[in-house]
């Protein structure tokens, strides 16, 4: 399979460079999808636009089990420093994050099952906005779930290329693997006036002093030490002029964690801290908006794809990743069918670029890996998969 992967290799990567100069933000990946779709109609697929406002489904083969292959395809609003040929040419929006190389793995792992006898159905998730939520709050995931997109799903996979690992290295484990996240909103309010008179205001800034301290404290003081989690304070605006005490102090933060148990424990301590505000005479407005769950690969699913991996790359390319508290939208979709996503390294050796930044790349030696791992693990569920006791996700799920 990577050998036949390496024979398309020119058209894989003459897809991503495609993808990379066109960069589209979340819920607006109109171009990439109409190609996407072009390309998989012309390999024999069944396709279905505009799932999850502006995703693409496509089945090939018939039956069960179904294995779903997820490539997300939206880019960031972040002006490209790169030089290249095939640099952005939409301004302020560039593929920072190598949603354009998994969209154009995904293709040529499409590709490649194009011409396989299996029996079952492959079915590929082309996903809009993994970075972003709509007005209502929603990423593309959830919107495509809700459009029938897992509908008879048994299994899923999904990859990430990743500028920490050399290409020819991929990073998987079973069990959590990415962290769940949600944000708050607050305002912490007082009663303002001049900065020479400080006796006859409630200063919003001198309480945000102690809310700061307590939400700095909930981790290391108030969660269990063994429960990773995260809580940081993003934004923090106050007042106007220098001699004037504000009415009120705005702020927001995220909160990350692994466990749900944890998530309401957070929560908890969220409000708790802000209760201080009302203990030194101000008062205060919190809200949360919840955003991704944990992502939890599945065994099975890790299993196969090592055994891939090192049938191809050998043992010692089989790495255990770095553990982290980044979130990720797959997360959905291994809730609903048993999972998983591995890392893909893409390291320019020498010039290292970093995720969600302007100068951020990819070897191109990672796509023909990416794309014959994800055919081969999709073929290898589709003939060995046991469906008793799992039937496949419903419609109405």
């Amino acid at each position: 399979m990577l050998e036949r992967a390496r024979e398309i290799e020119g058209k894989v990567r003459a897809w991503r460079r495609d993808f990379h100069m066109h960069p589209e933000l979340g819920f607006q990946e109109t171009r990439t999808a109409a190609r996407v779709a072009e390309i998989l109609r012309g390999l024999g697929y069944r396709v279905r636009t505009g799932v999850g406002k502006t995703g693409v489904v496509a089945d090939f083969g018939q039956g069960s089990p179904v294995i779903a292959i997820r490539a997300d395809m939206d880019a960031l609003p972040i002006q490209e420093a790169n030089e290249e040929a095939y640099a952005s040419q939409n301004p302020g929006v560039m593929h920072a994050c190598g949603h354009d190389a998994h969209t154009a793995i995904a293709l040529g792992a499409a590709t490649l099952l194009a011409t396989e006898e299996f029996s079952g159905t492959a079915r590929f998730l082309f996903q809009p906005a993994e970075e972003v939520a709509d007005e209502e709050g929603v990423s593309g995931a959830p919107r495509m779930i809700a459009d029938g997109a897992m509908a008879g799903v048994h299994r899923i996979l999904a990859l990430h290329v990743d500028a920490s690992l050399p290409v020819g290295d991929i990073a998987v484990e079973e069990g959590p693997a990415s962290g769940g996240v949600d944000t708050f909103y607050a305002t912490i309010i007082g009663r303002g006036g001049h900065g020479a008179r400080p006796n006859e205001v409630v200063d919003p800034i001198y309480i945000g002093a102690y809310v700061i301290l307590a939400l700095n404290g909930i981790v290391s003081r108030r969660l269990h030490p063994f429960d990773p989690a995260v809580v940081s304070i993003g934004t923090l605006h106050a007042g106007n002029t220098d001699n004037v005490i504000p009415d009120r102090v705005e702020t927001s933060g995220t909160m990350r964690y692994m466990d749900l148990k944890v998530r309401e424990e957070i929560q908890a301590e969220i409000e708790r801290a802000f209760e201080v505000a009302r203990t030194l005479g101000g008062d205060y407005e919190l809200r949360f908006e919840t955003g991704y769950p944990p992502m939890m690969n599945n065994p099975e699913v890790v299993q196969v794809i090592r055994e891939t991996a090192a049938g191809m790359l050998g043992d010692e390319h089989i790495l255990v990743p770095e553990k982290g508290l980044g979130a990720e939208d797959f997360s959905f979709l291994a809730q609903l069918a048993p999972g998983a996503m591995f890392r893909l390294g893409c390291r320019i050796e020498g010039d290292e670029r970093q995720h969600h930044n302007p100068r951020f790349d990819v070897d191109e030696g990672c796509l023909a890996i990416g794309a014959a791992i994800l055919a081969q693990v999709a073929r290898t569920l589709c003939k060995g998969l046991k469906l008793e006791g799992f039937e496949g996700i419903k419609a109405s799920q």
